[in-house]
C-alpha cells in the first residue's frame, strides 16, 4: 500500500515538471544548485549592451549590429575550438598563430601558386587538422603539458607565419573573388531569412519533443509540450525581430549563418553522441572515465585536431574579411579574445561543464565590447582592460558556480 502511495506521489512530481510551473521551478533549483547555464552571460549581455547604448544610441542600430556579427564570426569560430579543450580541462594557447599561418598559406597558394581557391581552403584546414594531431600525440605519448605544447607552437607557427609570407610581409586577395564576396558583401535573401528563422523555431520544439519522450519512457521527469511550444515560440519571435531589424540595413551575413551551422553542429555532436558524452566525462573525471570503457587518447585528440581545425577555418574567414593575410593575422588580441570568449561564455577552465553556444555568446560580448567602445572614440587600452574585468567576472561566477555545485553534490 506504501509503495503504490509513493509512486503515484512520484508520478504527481513528475507530471507537475512538465507544466510551466514545473520548468520555472527546475530552472531555479538548478540556478541554486550552481547550475547556472547561460544564465551570467546573457544578462551580462543585457547589462553591456544598455550601457553602451545609453553612451550611445548608435551602438543597437541595424548597420553596427551588423558589422558586430560580421566581426564575430572569424573569431568566434576560433573560440569554437577552445570550447571543446576546455571540456576535457586542456588549453590551446597557439590558435592565434595557427589561424595566421592559415591565411598566410591559403593567400600563398590562391594568389602566389595561382590554385583553384577551394582547393587553397582545404590544404589550409588540412594544415590545422595535422597541427592538432601532432600537438594529441605529444600529449598523449609523452605526458607534455598542453599549456607547453601549445606554447611552444605559438612561437613556433608564428615564425613559419613570417617564413610564409616572406619578404613581401602581406599578400591582397582578389576583391572580386568568391571567398572575399563571401565574408564582404554577400547576405542572405530576407526571405530566406525568415525561413531559416522559423526552421530553427521548428527543430527546437522537435528536439525538445523527441528528448522529452525519451526521457517520460525511462521514467524521468521531463517538459511538457505546452512548455516546448512556448519555449520555441519565443525563439521564434526573438529571431523573426533580428532577422527584421537587420534587415533594416544589409540584412544577416552568410558568414554569420555559417558560424551559427558550425556552432549548432558541434552542438549536436557534443550533447546527442557518444563522442560528446565521452568528452564532458574525460573534462569531469578523467580517471573515472577510462574505467569506464572510454578511450580517453582518443578524446584528447579528437579535441586537440577540431581546435586546430578551427583555428584554421577562423584564419581563413579573417582573411576573407580583411582580404589580405600578412604579419599580424592571427596575432594582436586574436588568440586572447578567442579564449576570452570561450570562457566568458560559459565554458569552465576545470572542465566538464559548457557547450557549444558558450562560443556564440561570449564572442557577442567581446564584440560588443569592442564595437562600443571604438564608437565611443576611446583608447584600446580601454577596451583591454574592460575585456581583461569581464573575462575575471566570468571565472570568479564559474568558481563559485562550482563550489556550490560541490556542495551540493552536483559536481
Amino acid at each position: 500500500m506504501n509503495s503504490m502511495l509513493t509512486t503515484d506521489r512520484q508520478d504527481e512530481r513528475l507530471q507537475s515538471r512538465e507544466g510551466l510551473r514545473g520548468a520555472i521551478t527546475d530552472v531555479v533549483e538548478r540556478a541554486r544548485g550552481g547550475d547556472l547555464g547561460v544564465i551570467p552571460v546573457v544578462v551580462g549581455l543585457i547589462v553591456i549592451w544598455t550601457v553602451l547604448q545609453i553612451l550611445n544610441p548608435v551602438f543597437l542600430s541595424s548597420a553596427n549590429l551588423v558589422n558586430l556579427t560580421l566581426e564575430s564570426a572569424a573569431v568566434g569560430v576560433i573560440a569554437l575550438g577552445i570550447v571543446c579543450v576546455l571540456l576535457v580541462g586542456e588549453i590551446d594557447l597557439s590558435v592565434g598563430s595557427v589561424s595566421g599561418l592559415s591565411a598566410a598559406v591559403l593567400a600563398v597558394l590562391f594568389v602566389g601558386q595561382d590554385l583553384p581557391v577551394w582547393l587553397a581552403i582545404a590544404a589550409s584546414v588540412v594544415m590545422g587538422a595535422v597541427i592538432g594531431w601532432v600537438y594529441a600525440q605529444l600529449y598523449n605519448r609523452f605526458g607534455v603539458p598542453s599549456f607547453v605544447i601549445t606554447l611552444a607552437g605559438l612561437l613556433a607557427f608564428l615564425g613559419l607565419q613570417l617564413y610564409v609570407l616572406g619578404t613581401k610581409g602581406s599578400i591582397n586577395l582578389p576583391f572580386d573573388s568568391g571567398l572575399v564576396a563571401f565574408a564582404q558583401l554577400d547576405f542572405v535573401p530576407a526571405w530566406l531569412s525568415y525561413t531559416f528563422a522559423v526552421l530553427a523555431a521548428g527543430g527546437l520544439f522537435l528536439t525538445g519533443y523527441v528528448h522529452a519522450r525519451e526521457r517520460r519512457r525511462a521514467g524521468l521527469s521531463a517538459k511538457g509540450v505546452p512548455v516546448l511550444a512556448l519555449r520555441s515560440a519565443a525563439l521564434l519571435v526573438v529571431l523573426l525581430f533580428v532577422v527584421w531589424y537587420l534587415g533594416q540595413t544589409r540584412g544577416v551575413g552568410w558568414m554569420f549563418v555559417f558560424f551559427v551551422a558550425l556552432v549548432l553542429i558541434m552542438h549536436y555532436f557534443l550533447s546527442r553522441t557518444k563522442w560528446g558524452r565521452s568528452v564532458y566525462a574525460v573534462g569531469g573525471n578523467v580517471e573515472a572515465a577510462r574505467r569506464a570503457g572510454i578511450n580517453v587518447k582518443a578524446v584528447y585528440t579528437s579535441v586537440f585536431v577540431l581546435c586546430s581545425t578551427f583555428a584554421a577555418v577562423g584564419g581563413i574567414l579573417a582573411a576573407a574579411r580583411l582580404a589580405a593575410a600578412n604579419q599580424s593575422s592571427g596575432a594582436g588580441d586574436v588568440n586572447l579574445n578567442a579564449i576570452a570568449a570561450a570562457v566568458i561564455g560559459g565554458t569552465s577552465l576545470f572542465g566538464g561543464r559548457g557547450t557549444a553556444f558558450g562560443a556564440l555568446l561570449g564572442i557577442i560580448v567581446i564584440q560588443s565590447i569592442s564595437s562600443g567602445l571604438t564608437l565611443l572614440n576611446l583608447d584600446s587600452s580601454i577596451r583591454f582592460v574592460v575585456t581583461g574585468v569581464v573575462l575575471l567576472l566570468a571565472v570568479v561566477v564559474d568558481s563559485v558556480a562550482r563550489k556550490s555545485r560541490t556542495s551540493h553534490g552536483r559536481a
